[in-house]
């Protein structure tokens, strides 16, 4: 039987004209990345001998990269952190909600990460928690588990949060279960409001204290001919529990899903397939973002 196919080994035998072919739009944190998966297990890492006393077999093993992101390193850890999640879960349906950024903001992140990632996880908590307490809504204090995927599908640059939330909550006074209605948690356009809002809130009031650096120009995406294939997809019916399906026409929200993932792939700065436009400065680029979500 044949040995399976790795990571590793496309990697190795297709990384470098990759890395060529994507000069433009590879950091040094995916350039890392996919060095230390190259070299996971080889000789480059060094390693050791193991020797079995009893029938004198010698065998050499080469020490792992240990990179957080190489599946062969972290795969007995992910089956870990899958255990210790499912032993928390209530005997209560669950919500997967998703929430991704358009692409002009996209290119904003792709310079900050860590900026607007922790602005990104602040607002999503913040929105989930206010709306589910509403009375109008649910009236619950709630839980979430709320995952960040940097890359998509195509591995290409595309910031998106998973969010693992249960269907209901406590009461206000902590005494008993709220759930919500069946196959429906909360309304996907009432989400994307307040979660459009606060987030560009946030994003403005870090660049007015001058937490976000940019180097270069960033590219203007906000006009309707240069629309991320992901601003045009919603949700097929709000709180739907069902897989969701684009929409026919474009939609201005940035997408919210209770189902599966409806993000599409975006596309990342300095890369080929990155539109031609007009460059504008960041703090152009932000306010052209809240006047296309209003």
């Amino acid at each position: 039987m044949s040995a399976r196919l790795e990571v590793a080994d496309i990697f190795r035998r297709h990384g470098e004209a990759y890395r060529q072919a994507h000069e433009g739009h590879l950091g040094r944190v995916e350039r890392r990345v996919m060095s230390a998966i190259e070299l996971c297990r080889t000789a480059e890492l060094g390693g050791h001998v193991e020797g079995c006393r009893s029938c004198g077999a010698i065998r050499i093993a080469y020490n792992s990269c240990r990179n957080r992101h190489c599946p062969k390193c972290q795969g007995q850890a992910c089956r870990d952190w899958l255990a210790a999640r499912e032993a928390e879960l209530l005997p209560v349906p669950y919500f997967h909600v998703v929430f991704t950024l358009p692409a002009q903001i996209a290119a904003i992140a792709f310079q900050n990460k860590a900026a607007v990632y922790t602005i990104l996880f602040k607002t999503v908590a913040e929105m989930l928690r206010t709306i589910a307490a509403d009375p109008k809504h649910l009236g619950a204090e709630i839980g979430l588990i709320a995952v960040l995927h940097s890359w998509g599908q195509n591995l290409h640059y595309h910031p998106h949060i998973h969010c693992i939330v249960p269907g209901g909550g406590l009461s206000p006074d902590g005494t008993r279960w709220i759930s919500c209605r069946p196959g429906f948690f909360l309304p996907v356009r009432v989400l994307s409001r307040l979660f459009r809002r606060l987030f560009l809130q946030e994003l403005r009031t870090a660049f007015g204290a001058g937490k976000l650096s940019f180097f270069g120009d960033l590219i203007d995406l906000a006009g309707p001919q240069h629309s991320n294939a992901g601003l045009a997809k919603s949700a097929a019916s709000s709180g739907s529990s069902t897989p969701s399906r684009p929409s026919a026409g474009r939609s201005r929200c940035w997408p919210t899903s209770v189902a599966i993932p409806t993000a599409s792939p975006s596309q990342t700065p300095g890369s080929s397939a990155w539109p031609t436009a007009r460059s504008r400065s960041a703090g152009e680029i932000i306010g052209m973002a809240a006047r296309q979500s209003s």
